[in-house]
């Protein structure tokens, strides 16, 4: 599994996905030493283990790994979360930059590479990613949202439950606010991927599914009774709240 490198509270969180032990650790000290916080995996399978568990800010990806081609790891990495994704390899085929592309990578850079060049591609990375969050944001209000035990403070973009402060990432705490605006009321699939990822797209495979399993696991983590999400299969989710076990 994935190594912590670096545990910066505050930090842009990048998944490094390269097998060479010596380009990983080259990548995650000077990520690290630039105030990043950074996981490394050296294969397919582990990076897909952490991506269903955590969501990073950034995924930089080799396209040779030992047990899945790099192209098909984008292709399926993408369908689990719109993750921004800096495609790093050692090819010559200007083939394999055009299909990263086209399978969801944010950008192409070749080994060997210059650590410069590759942080200010990252930079640039980030910042696009940011600027369309912030554009798709839903409309942000004054006043807390408030159902049963939780506690939504959009001003602060911060979640409590009861008095307990949740971590939640980005786009755990832009779903949860969407489905507590609508509170009691079904959110359709589309209508979450709309106003939550800012494309239709989203509502198609797993993307929605996998955020809402976090998200109600963290909901449920910190108390047996509180707010729950409720799937109706095939047509979306509602937020509600049960006062009872």
């Amino acid at each position: 599994m994935g190594v912590v490198v670096s545990a910066l509270r505050d930090a842009s969180t990048v998944v490094v996905i390269e097998d060479d032990p010596a380009v990983a650790q080259t990548l995650a000290d000077a990520l690290d030493s630039s105030g990043y916080r950074v996981w490394q995996t050296a294969s397919g399978c582990e990076a897909t283990a952490l991506l269903a568990r955590t969501t990073p800010d950034l995924i930089v990806l080799d396209l040779m790994l030992p047990d899945v081609d790099g192209l098909v790891l984008c292709s399926r990495l993408k369908q689990m979360a719109p993750t921004p994704i800096l495609v790093c390899s050692a090819t010559a085929q200007k083939r394999d930059a055009i299909l990263s592309l086209k399978l969801g990578a944010d950008d192409f850079i070749t080994k060997p590479f210059d650590i410069y060049e590759l942080e200010a591609r990252l930079q640039a990375v980030l910042r696009r990613a940011k600027a369309a969050q912030a554009s798709d944001a839903p409309p942000s209000s004054s006043d807390p949202l408030r159902i049963g035990n939780l506690t939504i403070d959009r001003g602060k973009q911060r979640v409590l439950q009861g008095t307990e402060h949740l971590t939640l990432t980005q786009m755990e705490y832009r779903l949860l606010s969407t489905l507590a605006t609508e509170a009691d009321a079904v959110v359709t699939r589309k209508d979450l991927a709309v106003k939550v990822w800012g494309h239709e797209d989203a509502s198609r495979g797993r993307t929605i599914d996998v955020h809402v399993r976090r998200l109600r696991a963290k909901l449920t983590a910190k108390a047996a009774r509180g707010p729950r999400i409720v799937a109706l299969r095939g047509f979306g989710y509602k937020l509600t709240f049960s006062d009872t076990d």
